[in-house]
């Protein structure tokens, strides 16, 4: 029986719900929920629900808001990142510093029940406490079960109904991460040696052919100041008894494919490579798709010379193996932070009348890298083309990257004098001034010395720019369409000695962060749009449209610089959250955005409606159909640094 304090049927409330499932369509069971992170394994992000459309969108009002402050655990501050998952009528999630999994109402929001792990030293040092994207799901001969994978870097079983751990699984519902992930040794409440290096968790794993695939994540690398780490190797567990199945190595040890390309023996100490962003799959392939990025450190790897295989490339795994069916990079020895931040979306297209299972990676450098997902090969050419090289001491950059042909570009790339800011004369000038101490240059423009020649090299996009984890793309299987958001969002990384940064380092050069360019009086440095949404038909490679993301900002829109200047819609610099559904493209401006909710038309990106919203959008959305009617749910950042759900309906 499941644990809930909602009150018992009355005849009322049956005779009701005799009307709600007469009144449904013939959805099945699973099309009315939302199963995965990413709403199915193919992290497609869409929905058939067609309740809400463009006839009533502004007639949707909050149903609930569910609080996320009370689970911050001892550290102060925290947010909410997660997209909960839909199953059986009940909504599961985490929350907060000590990512404590919960089971919610998804009628009214009311806390159903709540399950953490105990302290240990793991957790107090986890760099991502909050960084919690969800939980997964997955029924194992007939029993549901929920999976957790905590920054400490346990995977928990839990049941469904009750929060508490199914003592069949692991040792009583938990198993140690560490314990599979190489040969370093570790302390079961202490962790790995900080010596040796560091690993922990922000996505949730996915479960697939009764198999649990667990991704990992570590220290940002614009902190990093050694080149030891331990490295984030891809494990899987049987779903139902939690026992060990397959380890993959992603930096390939002695004898593994792959190997070569990691020179100096930097494959015997070196790690990251992590694992970070959801996982998808194909279940009738047999394949689960991982995405990874850089080795330590980023912006320097003068002490990994080489491709370095698997960094920064797209994997496809065989699921009850852990074999390597395929891998892609995406960029050969990547010392832009230039990791793949976001789910694989895989969609079934068409061609020039040939039928394509695909896969779609969006990426942070602006691209959509179209491959089939059986074989990896691109649908169009991706090309290798030389790229500029470095002139940091002992950094050797990989003579040529890949270069998409198609679909184009979905983001500015690089950067020249035409693409900076002209509201005004005056403005121009001031920003003209600004690039003259920078290195400006195309994509994969190399990084460069704090006090080198030209000054810090500008990336664009940078390391929050094109695509990213927030907003990320999502794909409409009926049409092929995918939507992605991206930002300008340059970066200038300043190269520093290492014992200059950190008298521990052993590494020649390290980053002082990822670096920005500020614009003239505090406007952007390049012309708008700042953050767009870009429809893409995979069946042709063609652009449909783009939209800027929202509207211009009030400090740009209002700055005294620009009083009486038309300077038309900019959108705003922050990653567009959005969904899919049979009517509709929905989304919220994000993280810097307007607290608002917009409606698209999909196939011409004409806005049909806005509703406000208590917070800005923060994450991706998604959405159910529950007792007949469609709900929204979306974190928010409210008010006071404030986050938590809400769920928007329409009116009963």
């Amino acid at each position: 029986m499941k644990l809930t304090t909602r009150p018992l049927a009355t005849a009322t409330l049956l005779f009701a719900a005799a009307l709600t499932l007469a009144a449904q369509s013939a959805l099945s069971a699973q099309e009315n929920e939302w199963r995965y992170w990413g709403a199915d394994a193919a992290s497609t992000r869409y929905s058939p629900l067609d309740q809400i459309d463009a006839s009533n969108f502004e007639n949707l009002e909050v149903a609930w808001i569910w609080r996320a402050d009370n689970f911050n655990g001892p550290s102060r501050g925290t947010m909410l990142r997660a997209t909960p998952i839909y199953v059986d009528g009940t909504l599961y999630s985490v929350a907060g510093n000590r990512r404590t999994a919960v089971a919610i109402d998804p009628a009214t929001g009311e806390t159903l029940w709540t399950f953490r792990e105990p302290n240990t030293k793991r957790w107090e040092d986890s760099m991502r406490k909050d960084y919690g994207k969800g939980v997964a799901y997955a029924e194992v001969n007939g029993r549901p079960m929920i999976y957790l994978v905590t920054p400490a870097f346990f995977l928990h079983a839990l049941d469904p109904q009750t929060g508490r751990p199914i003592t069949s699984f692991g040792d009583d519902g938990t198993v140690d991460l560490l314990g599979d992930l190489g040969h370093w040794d570790h302390h079961p409440t202490e962790g790995i040696p900080s010596e040796v290096g560091y690993i922990t968790n922000s996505s949730p794993p996915i479960v697939v052919n009764g198999v649990v695939v667990v991704g990992n994540s570590h220290e940002q690398g614009y902190t990093q100041t050694r080149k030891e780490n331990v490295p984030g190797n891809i494990l899987a567990y049987d779903a139902g008894t939690g026992k060990h199945l397959w380890t993959f190595n992603v930096i390939p040890q002695e004898g593994e494919f792959g190997h070569e390309t990691w020179e100096n023996d930097a494959w015997k100490w070196t790690g990251n490579v992590s694992a970070w962003a959801p996982l998808s799959a194909d279940p009738e392939l047999g394949l689960v798709y991982v995405v990874t990025d850089p080795p330590p450190i980023d912006y320097y790897g003068g002490f990994h010379p080489g491709d370095n295989l698997f960094s920064t490339s797209i994997l496809a795994l065989d699921v009850q193996t852990g074999e390597r069916r395929w891998h892609f990079q995406t960029v050969h020895h990547d010392v832009w932070n230039y990791d793949n931040p976001t789910a694989p979306n895989l969609v079934d297209i068409t061609v020039d009348g040939r039928d394509i299972k695909a896969l779609v990676q969006t990426t942070k450098q602006g691209w959509a890298y179209v491959l089939d997902r059986e074989t990896g090969e691109p649908v169009w050419p991706i090309e290798e083309r030389p790229v500029p090289q470095s002139d940091v001491p002992g950094e050797q950059l990989s003579p040529t990257q890949p270069f998409v042909t198609r679909p184009a570009p979905f983001e500015m790339q690089g950067i020249t004098e035409d693409d900076l800011i002209d509201f005004t004369p005056e403005l121009r000038a001031l920003a003209l001034e600004i690039v003259s101490n920078f290195r400006m240059g195309p994509l994969f423009n190399p990084p460069s010395r704090e006090n080198g020649p030209g000054g810090p090299a500008i990336h664009c996009p940078g390391a929050n720019g094109g695509a990213n984890i927030p907003g990320g793309a999502a794909v409409d299987p009926e049409t092929g369409i995918l939507y992605v958001a991206s930002t300008r969002g340059c970066s200038a990384p300043r190269l520093e000695p290492g014992v200059d940064v950190d008298p521990d380092s052993n590494v020649d050069w390290v980053s002082v962060g990822p670096g920005g360019v500020g614009g003239p009086q505090g406007l952007p440095i390049a012309k708008p749009p700042y953050g767009t949404i870009t429809a893409i038909d995979l069946n042709t490679g063609d652009h449909v449209w783009q939209i800027p993301n929202g509207t211009t900002p009030a400090r740009i829109r209002n700055h005294p610089a620009l009083a009486g200047i038309d300077i038309g819609n900019t959108g705003v610099g922050s990653h567009a959250t959005k969904l899919v559904t049979k009517t509709l493209l929905i989304y919220g401006e994000g993280r810097s955005g307007a607290p608002v909710f917009r409606a698209v038309d999909k196939m011409t990106g004409e806005e049909l409606g806005a509703i406000d919203l208590p917070g800005s959008t923060f994450t991706a959305p998604m959405t159910y159909m529950h007792e007949g009617q469609q709900y929204i749910v979306v974190a928010l950042r409210m008010q006071g640094a404030r986050y938590g759900l809400v769920a928007l309906r329409l009116p009963e």
